[in-house]
């Protein structure tokens, strides 16, 4: 669509963490001095938080292409809910192990020598945990003790840590004081500032090929920094409805009113949203207590019917023994 429209060679907004867009701004360089800091120690934690959208996974995407493979085995995970069994299994899947129908022991045994094996071949195994704000207590100690292994005096493995700042409020517990002793290296990502903002923006755009067209006036990158709070996804999907809206309106300069205007549609868009799930919520209690109501008139019903039923019993009880008597009658006379 939009892209057609203003000869992009593909989208510059994307969600997708695409590392050719990968903006390198002096947070992100900070962030990956870090992490390579924390590889030549060759062991414990390095750990990497911030907000949603600020660009972790893209970091990581980063590192690993700029990372030798010939002398460093990586795996990756995306960390969810999982016991420290199942971490083992995770763990395992990544570096091609088998784990099925395996006890705890089997795992660590395998995996232990599998460390050594790449110790012997002159590779270090490093292990990124995506999402890490999502392991448990019990897969956190889990790694600890893989962090353990070592020959001849050098760590067999690292891991480096990637999530919310919920992270590290874990990290830092009373409970977790061993592992945060093995932590070698961490950084906070932070939200862009205007010129970042402006300068991200337009790093992308020339990613996809921009040719300046449309135009962008240098009071719209405030605006934007302003309602993403800077945040580089939120930045792509407020400029992905810019060019869309810029299309439609075929418009060759994007001004604060277009902004502005995209930006309220948005809020609409969320209003209205908001409002649809508060009226299915009173629909869902009115239909509740419609239901509750039914039941409550049903019940009168049946229990109506019971005594009607015993009535009418009744009377053809009585009728039934007045017909005897009446057949009796007439027999008699007869």
């Amino acid at each position: 669509m939009y892209d057609g429209f203003y000869n992009l060679c593909k989208k510059p907004f994307q969600l997708t963490a695409d590392s050719d867009f990968f903006f390198n701004s002096a947070m992100h360089k900070r962030a990956l001095a870090y992490m390579h800091y924390g590889l030549t120690q060759g062991e414990g934690f390095v750990v990497v938080t911030g907000k949603p959208g600020t660009g972790k996974t893209m970091l990581v995407k980063q590192l690993v292409a700029s990372l030798n493979n010939e002398n460093i085995t990586i795996g990756i995970m995306v960390s969810s809910q999982v016991g420290a069994n199942d971490l083992l299994k995770i763990i395992s899947a990544s570096f091609g192990l088998s784990y099925e129908g395996e006890d705890k022991s089997t795992l660590l045994t395998r995996i232990e020598c599998f460390f050594i094996q790449q110790a012997m071949e002159g590779k270090r195994v490093l292990m990124i945990v995506d999402e890490a704000q999502n392991l448990p207590k019990d897969a956190l100690e889990e790694l600890r003790m893989l962090s353990n292994f070592e020959l001849s005096g050098k760590s067999l493995f690292q891991i480096f840590l990637i999530g919310q700042q919920q992270l590290s409020d874990a990290l830092f517990l009373p409970e977790m004081e061993q592992l945060k002793q093995r932590i070698v290296a961490t950084y906070q990502l932070k939200a862009l500032n205007v010129e970042e903002t402006k300068n991200y923006i337009l790093f992308r755009l020339d990613k996809a090929g921009w040719k300046n067209t449309p135009q962008f006036e240098d009071d719209v990158f405030d605006s934007i920094c302003s309602y993403t709070q800077g945040i580089p996804r939120c930045i792509n999907t407020l400029c992905d409805r810019v060019l869309l809206f810029g299309y439609l309106e075929e418009l060759i300069v994007i001004d604060l009113s277009a902004i502005d205007k995209v930006i309220a549609d948005i809020e609409e868009e969320t209003s209205l949203t908001t409002q649809e799930f508060q009226n299915l919520s009173t629909s869902s209690n009115l239909i509740n207590t419609s239901v509750e109501e039914r039941i409550i008139s049903l019940e009168k019903a049946i229990i109506d019917i019971q005594k009607n039923f015993s009535k009418e019993r009744s009377l053809l009880r009585k009728a039934i023994l007045l017909q005897l008597d009446m057949d009796a009658v007439y027999e008699e006379s007869q």
